[in-house]
């Protein structure tokens, strides 16, 4: 008998899935709380815009992967000359680390709101033994590592959920949050380098490089039969899948915004159900008081468990996903394999560095400059990925039958020049404000 539909899209499920916890990390959360804290709803169009772009580009890096049998990493290595081979190597590994230290940074402000007496110091130095952790948690399995981390980010969207659409005193304006999401004020933004750097960064931990490499590795654990009819129906069934699971990525990202515009926007402080009053300025530390969003609905000490709980594990997710790309990135480009712990281990000191750097400068204040700079460089190392997987993708001579053409081509080229545009003009600005960062400025 035939499978149903629905037993053929799980057969297929998955790699999206994985893929999609990336873009629910800490670097999302830091830079969608800090785009809603400053500007309101201004940027939810660039949250919206970035999703849009990466389920393009997911799609395209999935076909590569069904069409060629090989991943992205592997076809530079192949089909590029040889000079390319480091400089991607190198940027992709780049991009790996500043990944990593979002889950560094954001690791650590979870474990200091969970321990309150447990400085940002020593939390960010015990993070550095999280390899051990993940190696104890394996043995039970991906898939049950990934439904435990779902449920607890499932859990944060419910409560937003119910905060806008539900709780009168968190509700939003849903004209207004129309409004800037279809019809968003260009000029203002192209003259605002602030907006400009937050887009970039906003634009990097959705897009994510490394994701591109992985996602095409990932759809070759599937067992995908060579004829037509079966590519076919894998290319169609990865293309739900990563429909689905980044759209629910994106209204996990732009319910946070809305709801740290809400709170936070145009206000010096707030008052909670316990009496407490939180107090911030523009230049507070967003992510260390993002527990405040949940307050109104769990108070303030569920607010504070729950929002640290799952912090802590979507950076532990994301961790699974960057060593994962890493070892991608490591044996397609170089042939080199080493053992996975060893390759955690060297990317998570490779984090440490900044983080710890950072800390000293500027005792703890600047957590989410430091997530948004992260961020920034991973928009910075995009076009390196998105060049080769395009001139892949929409070759004959490569793809086959199973090139990439129409629509999709075009939305994937149109996405990677639009990104490499906004990258140029906001290098200059990305530049002031990562000494700034390093300054404690």
């Amino acid at each position: 008998m035939a499978a149903t539909p629905w037993r053929q899209y799980l057969a297929f499920a998955g790699p999206a899935l994985l893929v999609s916890v990336g873009y629910m990390d800490p670097g999302n959360w830091a830079t969608d709380l800090q785009a809603g804290a400053q500007f309101k709803y201004g940027l939810l169009w660039v949250v919206g815009l970035s999703s849009l772009m990466a389920i393009f580009l997911q799609v395209i890096s999935a076909r590569l992967g069904i069409a060629t049998g090989k991943d992205l990493a592997q076809c530079c290595r192949d089909f590029m000359p040889a000079w390319t081979r480091w400089p991607n190597y190198l940027s992709c590994e780049l991009a790996i680390a500043a990944c990593d230290l979002a889950e560094v940074l954001g690791s650590a402000v979870a474990l200091h709101l969970l321990f309150p007496s447990l400085s940002l110091m020593a939390a960010v130095v015990i993070t550095s033994f999280d390899v051990l952790l993940l190696l104890s948690l394996q043995r039970f399995g991906m898939r049950r590592i990934e439904s435990v981390v779902l449920v607890l980010v499932g859990t944060i969207a419910v409560c937003y959920y119910i905060e806008i659409f539900v709780l009168p005193q968190t509700q939003p304006s849903f004209p207004e949050i129309t409004r800037w999401l279809f019809a968003p004020d260009l000029g203002a933004f192209i003259h605002d380098r602030d907006m400009v750097y937050i887009a970039i960064g906003i634009i990097g931990a959705t897009v994510m490089p490394h994701n591109l490499y992985l996602h095409s590795a990932l759809v070759q654990t599937r067992q995908i039969a060579r004829d037509p009819a079966s590519t076919r129906r894998a290319v169609f069934y990865n293309t739900l899948d990563t429909t689905v699971s980044l759209s629910i990525a994106f209204f996990v990202n732009a319910a946070i915004l809305v709801l740290a515009a809400v709170v936070f926007f145009g206000h010096q402080k707030v008052s909670l159900s316990s009496g407490q009053v939180v107090t911030f300025s523009p230049d507070s530390d967003w992510i260390q008081i993002a527990y405040v969003t949940l307050a109104p609905l769990v108070g303030k000490v569920a607010a504070s468990i729950l929002f640290a709980v799952a912090l802590l594990a979507s950076g532990q997710s994301s961790t699974i996903t960057g060593t994962l790309a890493g070892q991608v990135v490591m044996e397609g480009f170089m042939h080199w394999r080493i053992s996975p712990w060893v390759r955690r281990l060297l990317t998570r000191l490779c984090a440490i560095v900044p983080a710890v750097i950072l800390i000293s400068i500027t005792g703890g204040r600047s957590i989410t400059d430091l997530l948004t700079l992260s961020q920034v460089v991973l928009a910075i190392q995009l076009p390196l990925a998105m060049f080769p997987l395009l001139i892949f993708a929409g070759s004959s001579r490569r793809m086959g039958e199973g090139r990439v053409r129409g629509f999709l081509l075009a939305a994937g080229w149109a996405s990677c020049l639009a990104i490499t545009v906004l990258d140029i003009y906001g290098i200059p600005g990305a530049l002031h404000d990562a000494a700034q960062v390093f300054s404690g400025g």
